[in-house]
């Protein structure tokens, strides 16, 4: 199977690139010109931005895993022009030289609606406020209308690797409730969840991934010697970014990273 990887050097695409590789996947990582390849990948220069570069990209391969998004900018147009359009010009190009392909697309936890009465749902209402989760569900909408053979794979906070997301937490949770629990997946399960895909498992679905345990955003900075200031006043959205994986582990997705505590036992951080 061959799979076309964008946004392959990206904090998601350089973890899962090796994973897949290692599972017998023959994968294509889509580069902006000047853009290094990884070992044992196959380079082919161009952006989703300019439809002229896709047709050769996405010819002859069997999947496409779309992680490439544009997200921590105040630029909005950028967002959208990004997540939006993007993925038009990819899902275009897929039709129109890849018809069979599987196209899965990474999504986000952000787009369930912050007064969410019960652990974001796949089959929830969203109406996502601010331009990158909105621009996520615009994206989605595409996909699923598209008549392609489509997966859409929702994460939440990812983290692991040396990636340095969870140190950078205390930098963006700005004014955030400390008690705020979020939940958490670890690079490992990216890649666990996508191979589930490629295989088939999630066809014409929204699936959630998650691990076992979402964490205050409190417990998640201590973990790495940072203390964020007590509030004693009520949690107002307790569910916001809390996701509901029971569909995933209805279709056999189960976590070898199940907390955030395993990770740093484990020496995964």
């Amino acid at each position: 199977m061959t799979v076309l990887i964008t946004g392959a050097t990206g904090l998601v695409g350089e973890r899962l690139l090796p994973r897949l590789v290692e599972a017998g996947f023959a994968c294509r990582a889509l580069l902006r010109a000047g853009k290094a390849c990884p070992d044992g990948i196959e380079a082919m220069t161009g952006d989703i931005l300019d439809p002229s570069t896709l047709p050769n990209a996405v010819h002859g391969v069997s999947a496409i895993v779309h992680l490439a998004a544009v997200f921590r900018t105040q630029d909005t147009d950028l967002i959208w022009k990004s997540n939006l359009d993007g993925t038009r010009n990819l899902i275009a190009a897929a039709k129109a030289h890849a018809p069979d392909a599987r196209f899965i697309l990474s999504s986000t936890s952000h787009v369930y609606n912050n007064d969410n009465p019960h652990p974001g749902r796949e089959d929830d209402p969203v109406d996502p406020q601010h331009a990158y989760p909105a621009s996520k569900v615009a994206a989605e909408k595409e996909l699923r209308e598209s008549g392609l053979n489509w997966s859409i794979v929702r994460f939440p906070f990812v983290y692991g690797d040396g990636d340095g997301h969870l140190e950078s937490l205390p930098k963006y949770v700005g004014t955030w409730h400390p008690a705020q629990r979020m939940s958490t997946i670890h690079h490992r399960d990216i890649a666990k969840a996508i191979k589930l895909a490629l295989n088939g498992t999630f066809d014409r679905r929204i699936v959630n991934v998650a691990d076992e345990a979402p964490s205050s955003i409190y417990e998640l900075a201590g973990l790495l010697g940072n203390r964020l200031e007590s509030r004693f006043e009520s949690l107002p959205n307790p569910w916001y970014l809390h996701v509901d994986t029971s569909l995933a582990r209805s279709l056999g997705f189960r976590p070898s990273v199940r907390t955030v505590y395993q990770a740093q036992q484990e020496g995964l951080m």
